[in-house]
């Protein structure tokens, strides 16, 4: 892309639009499908403003770690659709790929299997390289998902030994493949290694500028800091700490630096508006956008069944989405991490025999399923079935999701931020 701004260029703009009194905050949307991308792009050029996309170890990753469960996406090909999703619309404006949770035992199979931390270190060296090679603008670097330390607040040297360890391999990599400059963000939103105190972060950004110094290593990009958002279900049901993002904010800018929150999905529009006057860089959003759009092809399905009771749609004709959605969602079991209590404990068989239970899940987990054939067909039959009946299933769906997206596009001051970040830098 002609003239694009690194996301390092892109911060710095944020940072002094920040310092002159207008404030906004980007998104780093989780891509959760081609649906999404659709609506990002078309919001970004009508609207403005730069997307970011993160995609953690999980969800795009290379075949040979174990894959990708969004799109069946390794880094190549998650590039090169970003890519083609955004001249779909005709959107010629800046976006950013970055990696979410990159770094050892990122991938839920390397973690339960408990492999020692030079093999893991190894495995989040590959998957780097990947990213490198397929043009990723910020790299997370986030080792602090230790099995052998679960439960345990994981020592801060062996946190900032891992991250400026695993830089220094980024950065001697980028060199030796002639790659231009990338953004990294260090720290996390967990608990067990996360930055929880305005002390523990300022230390960590301090040790971390020494460490990185030495060794001729650029500063990050963004530094995740706590400020109280959580997620369960598919609820916010943490409490903004507005007191420790403006704390937090200032520190990160202090050092040239963005202060990136996780975990943001859910919010209210009062707490988005926060975000100006605290000085919030940078925020994630990803689960909330999946959930927008399993909540709208379980309408369609209602939709599709609606005309075949009024004689519109045959009943042999009829897809099976909703069953085969609620099947499959149920059947992954990554609704766990979402889970409270003892239902993070619940068997499948358990889920099956609790309808109240199984929809809870299905609205939890449905968009990890996107990417199963069975349900592929069964979006594409009842979504052949609604075009009959002139109704467009998938521009309702990804309106969906647009609408969602608008929200904090809005609530965060995004609107016109491009422009205002490429005037307050002169590009």
């Amino acid at each position: 892309m002609a003239n694009k701004l690194t996301i390092m260029q892109t911060v710095e703009g944020m940072l002094k639009l920040t310092e002159q009194g207008k404030p906004s905050t980007l998104i780093g949307i989780g891509p959760m499908s081609s649906n999404l991308l659709q609506a990002t792009f078309e919001l970004a050029r009508d609207l403005d403003f730069p997307p970011m996309f993160i995609a953690s170890r999980n969800q795009v990753d290379l075949d040979e770690l174990g894959g990708g469960y969004v799109n069946g996406w390794d880094q190549f090909r998650f590039s090169a659709d970003i890519k083609a999703a955004a001249d779909a619309v005709g959107y010629t404006g800046d976006y950013y790929l970055c990696r979410d949770h990159g770094g050892p035992w990122q991938r839920d199979g390397e973690r339960n299997a408990h492999i020692p931390e030079e093999e893991a270190m190894e495995l989040a060296r590959k998957s780097y390289k990947a990213d490198l090679e397929a043009g990723f603008d910020l790299l997370m670097i986030d080792p602090t998902k230790d099995p052998f330390e679960i439960g345990k607040v994981i020592p801060l040297d062996v946190v900032l030994r891992r991250t400026v360890d695993l830089i220094q391999w980024c950065e001697d990599e980028r060199k030796a493949l002639g790659l231009p400059p990338v953004g990294y963000e260090v720290g996390t939103e967990e608990t067990n290694g996360g930055l929880t105190t305005t002390d523990k972060y300022q230390v960590f950004i301090e040790q971390l500028k020494v460490e990185l110094g030495e060794r001729g290593l650029p500063m990050p990009t963004f530094i995740v800091g706590q400020t109280g958002t959580l997620v369960r279900l598919t609820e916010q049901v943490g409490t903004y700490d507005f007191d420790n993002a403006i704390a937090l904010g200032k520190m990160a800018a202090s050092y040239g630096v963005g202060l990136k929150e996780h975990n943001c999905d859910y919010l209210d529009d009062i707490t988005m508006l926060l975000h100006q006057p605290a000085g919030v860089t940078a925020s994630n959003v990803a689960p909330q956008f999946g959930t927008e759009e399993t909540r709208a092809l379980l309408r369609l399905a209602e939709l599709e069944q609606t005309l075949v009771a009024r004689g519109f749609i045959k009943a042999e004709d009829a897809s099976n989405l909703h069953d085969v959605l609620l099947d499959h969602a149920i059947r992954t079991e990554r609704w766990r991490k979402w889970m409270v209590g003892d239902d993070t404990k619940l068997t499948v068989e358990q889920i099956f025999a609790d309808q109240e239970k199984a929809l809870v899940i299905l609205d939890i987990a449905g968009h990890y399923t996107f990417n199963e054939p069975e349900v592929k067909a069964e979006v594409a039959k009842n979504a052949e079935n609604l075009a009959a009946c002139h109704v467009d299933a998938q521009r309702y769906a990804c309106n969906c999701v647009k609408r969602s997206i608008q929200q904090f596009v809005e609530g965060y001051n995004m609107v016109g931020v491009t422009s205002r970040i490429k005037e307050v830098l002169g590009a």
